[in-house]
């Protein structure tokens, strides 16, 4: 891999550009550690092309047949990271509300009682999942309840 530095008083703060043909593994492990030093982003694969999202952008990031699926006010991501790999890069704003969802507390648009104590939590975005018992304390000491 080849490395080109530009050292200039002219730039304000770091800005890093890769160009590959495709991303691998070690590609990734690079946008990883750059991107999440000050300001954590996720970094995706889509039709070809990379997709930088922020933290919030994101609405929720759930497990789907294997897959880890990343939701946004309108769109629909897939990612090759685990669930906890992306809940270590999103922060405090996230918190998982079962063994296969992570949500963004920051859209958090309306709660129902579910079925066998849990609670269906709604987005703004209109994607909703329940709140295992397991994370349903961790939950309601949240909302103060």
């Amino acid at each position: 891999m080849k490395v080109n530095v530009d050292i200039s008083s002219e730039y304000k703060e770091p800005y890093a550009v890769i160009y590959t043909n495709e991303v691998t593994e070690d590609i990734q492990r690079i946008i990883d550690m750059v991107g999440s030093k000050d300001s954590p982003v996720i970094a995706l694969q889509s039709n070809g092309d990379m997709i930088i999202l922020q933290p919030s952008e994101i609405y929720m990031v759930r497990v789907e047949n294997g897959e880890t699926i990343i939701y946004t006010e309108k769109r629909i991501y897939r990612s090759r990271k685990r669930l906890y790999e992306i809940g270590h890069q999103l922060g405090r704003q996230f918190m998982q509300i079962s063994k296969s969802t992570l949500v963004n507390l920051s859209y958090m648009d309306s709660i129902e009682p579910g079925f066998s104590g849990t609670l269906l939590l709604k987005l703004k975005n209109g994607c909703k999942d329940y709140v295992s018992r397991t994370y349903l304390s961790e939950f309601k000491k949240y909302l103060g309840l």
